[in-house]
């Protein structure tokens, strides 16, 4: 019986219909939903409220202390750690734990990613057309919004430390022969609408990035960080397919400038840095299939 956990922020508008995806999956044995709602000024705990699901109300803001505590309320394993925001398709609990049943079993589970860049500006798109071919985003368990691991898996570490980049922690964690990729469960990721959200996004991943680095160098983190390739858009993405060429100019303004950005140092107080503008209210089932 797995357990799934939800640290959730303001998260009214997207957290009912990832919820709705969740309890209609068809798997063989039930499995609990922990949703850790953390800081909530909005309808997050009102929404997330129904039959079948645990919710914590938390008061402090902040992810880790969130994972944490949904963690501490769960029961059982595999654990699958998920996103408010992310839709799992029909079969995709049952698909993402089946790996857990082979001889050996992997100790880290992650589903395809697609990014969803309809409608975003030409900048926006073209960056991630490079940005998602990378080869760190073909093996790595982060910027998948779903991250499931065993119970073996789960004793690699005692508590999620109080850091920005929590799916870089856990891929630190796990060798490449210890993870698999679920090909056939495809998560949707929603792009950033515009630029300066993508850019502010980025921000907030690269802070995250080099406190972590620089935990794990000063022997406070007992990981292994993966070293950054600066060069790996232009030698793995760019060279082998040169109609991307186009694409490398702004890929290569929007990552300097991000840079730039986060060596400023993180703002006063800490927050999760989110991009809000993928955070809008989903239209229903409904609207859509009238649309």
């Amino acid at each position: 019986m797995p357990s799934v956990i939800i640290a959730a922020h303001n998260e009214e508008n997207v957290i009912g219909q990832a919820l709705d995806a969740l309890l209609a999956q068809t798997t063989i044995a039930p499995f609990e939903v922990v949703v850790s709602a953390n800081g909530c000024t909005d309808r997050t705990v009102a929404v997330a409220t129904r039959p079948g699901v645990t919710v914590i109300d938390r008061k402090e803001p902040g992810k880790a202390g969130a994972l944490n505590a949904g963690d501490q309320a769960a029961a059982t394993y595999p654990r699958i750690y998920l996103d408010a925001d992310i839709l799992v398709p029909p079969g995709g609990v049952a698909a993402i734990l089946e790996p857990f049943t082979r001889s050996p079993a992997p100790l880290a589970v992650v589903p395809r990613r697609r990014l969803d860049r309809a409608g975003r500006p030409w900048a926006v798109r073209a960056y991630l057309a490079i940005n998602e071919q990378l080869p760190a985003f073909q093996n790595g368990l982060f910027g998948r919004g779903m991250i499931a691991l065993s119970e073996q898996g789960r004793g690699r570490f005692d508590t999620f430390p109080a850091m920005i980049a929590d799916d870089l922690f856990i891929d630190s964690l796990f060798s490449d022969a210890e993870k698999v990729v679920v090909s056939e469960v495809e998560i949707v990721v929603d792009a950033p609408f515009t630029t300066r959200d993508l850019l502010r996004r980025l921000v907030r991943v690269r802070r995250g990035n080099s406190e972590m680095r620089a935990a794990a160098s000063a022997g406070l983190l007992d990981a292994r960080v993966r070293p950054a390739d600066r060069w790996a858009w232009l030698r793995d993405v760019v060279i082998p397919n040169p109609r991307l060429l186009p694409a490398a100019i702004p890929y290569l303004s929007i990552t300097v400038l991000a840079a730039l950005l986060a060596r400023r140092g993180a703002p006063a107080g800490k927050t999760w840095g989110r991009d809000e503008s993928t955070r809008g209210k989903r239209p229903s089932a409904e609207n859509e299939a009238a649309a």
